[in-house]
């Protein structure tokens, strides 16, 4: 493996981003590799040149057996997602980078950055992006021709974020460098250059919610009992299943979407994927992701169908199984990851037994919580206690 290998990060203004010993050492390599972008800004190089494509795994390899002086090229810092982590962790690599684009973003604003929340869409699907978003004070955001400054702008304004205004750079420290100020509405409605960054600053007060979403927030099906896992039930369940903020999660039999909501809120950096077979269940729960700014995974199928098409979960909650109990649970069982959760709530003794038997057999432990919860009522100038059905909180893992 040659030693000589060095990666160099460039400005979109080209040679004048450099260094004179960074361009030194770029005349001085026999063979140079970059994006056809990096590569024209050297005319007159005299060595070899060679266009990054696709596939980082055929290059690392071409490296491992280069024995010439090479160079990359890579835009800005190379470790700011960037190839620069990804070939350094394959092949003895020196860095040497450039400012970051959202580096000189924050330099056109004026503002720190040290304190914002850094995500890219450059490239990735922008599901999971409101939860990850809300809240947040400032929102550095890496970009693509696909997920444009105006549709990123229509998906915050889908969840009601207007609390954002917009700050995006277009070609920062090229010819058409261009940084302007927008709110939402104006981002939507906006042509941008493919490359750009946009910056979210919160300038005004958005909703909140904590960890336990009152019943009466979630649009549900009426009367008052309706068919929604209550925050008491809904907190103790949550709590067993030990949600990380990477975790991958299912909600079988999601109805409101009150358990998939708030462990997406919990999972933020995770996947959460949803379930239910009654169609008006689903119409609340799509209002209650909007309301609840949470952008998640929901199929309208009667489990286990369509429970194939998810990857494999860190934790599952089942609120709901139509009658499909044993054939749920031993694909659950069986698609668990390691030191994964199972949390099932069940109301009868029959269901506890088929569910503590089924579990079992698929050789998990079980841990049974009978909670007995009841709500302060008044009545007339006094106070009763009105009893919530019982309910058995059943949780199962694996070693």
């Amino acid at each position: 493996m040659s030693s000589t290998i060095k990666m160099i990060g460039i400005g979109d203004n080209g040679k004048d981003s450099l260094l004179p010993l960074y361009e030194e050492m770029i005349y001085d390599s026999e063979l140079l590799i970059g994006g056809e972008r990096q590569l024209a800004f050297f005319p007159d190089y005299q060595g070899e040149k060679s266009i990054i494509k696709s596939g980082l795994t055929k290059l690392v390899n071409e490296l491992k057996e280069e024995t010439r002086r090479t160079v990359i090229l890579a835009s800005g810092d190379p470790l700011f997602y960037g190839i620069g982590s990804y070939l350094a962790s394959k092949i003895n690599v020196e860095i040497y980078p450039y400012l970051s684009s959202i580096q000189l973003a924050f330099a056109k604003m004026g503002e720190r950055w040290q304190d914002a929340k850094f995500i890219s869409v450059h490239g990735r699907p922008m599901k999971g992006l409101a939860q990850k978003i809300d809240g947040e004070e400032k929102v550095a955001l890496l970009t693509d021709e696909e997920n444009s400054p105006a549709k990123i702008a229509k998906y915050l304004l889908n969840y009601g974020m207007t609390e954002y205004s917009a700050f995006v750079t277009e070609h920062l420290s090229g010819e058409k460098e261009r940084c302007r100020y927008f709110t939402l509405e104006e981002m939507a409605n906006e042509q941008f250059l493919p490359l750009n960054v946009v910056i979210l600053k919160r300038v005004s007060e958005g909703p909140t919610w904590s960890f336990g979403i009152d019943d009466q927030e979630f649009f549900q099906r009426k009367p008052d009992k309706g068919l929604i896992t209550k925050k008491e039930i809904r907190t103790l369940s949550l709590s067993a299943l030990k949600l990380k903020k990477t975790s991958i999660v299912w909600d079988i039999g999601t109805c409101t979407g009150s358990v998939a909501i708030e462990a997406a809120r919990i999972a933020k950096e995770g996947e959460v994927y949803a379930i239910e077979k009654n169609e008006h269940d689903l119409v609340n729960c799509y209002e209650n992701l909007k309301k609840f700014r949470t952008d998640l995974t929901v199929v309208h199928k009667k489990a286990p169908e369509g429970l194939e098409e998810f990857p494999n979960p860190d934790a599952i909650f089942i609120g709901g199984t139509a009658g499909n109990i044993d054939e749920i649970l031993d694909i659950c069982c069986s698609r668990l990851k390691p030191n994964g959760r199972i949390v099932l709530n069940v109301v009868t003794i029959e269901n506890l037994m088929q569910t503590v038997h089924a579990f079992k057999k698929n050789q998990f432990q079980v841990d049974i919580t009978l909670a007995q919860v009841s709500k302060s009522k008044p009545i007339l100038d006094l106070t009763r206690f009105e009893a919530l059905n019982p309910i058995y909180i059943i949780t199962a893992s694996k070693d």
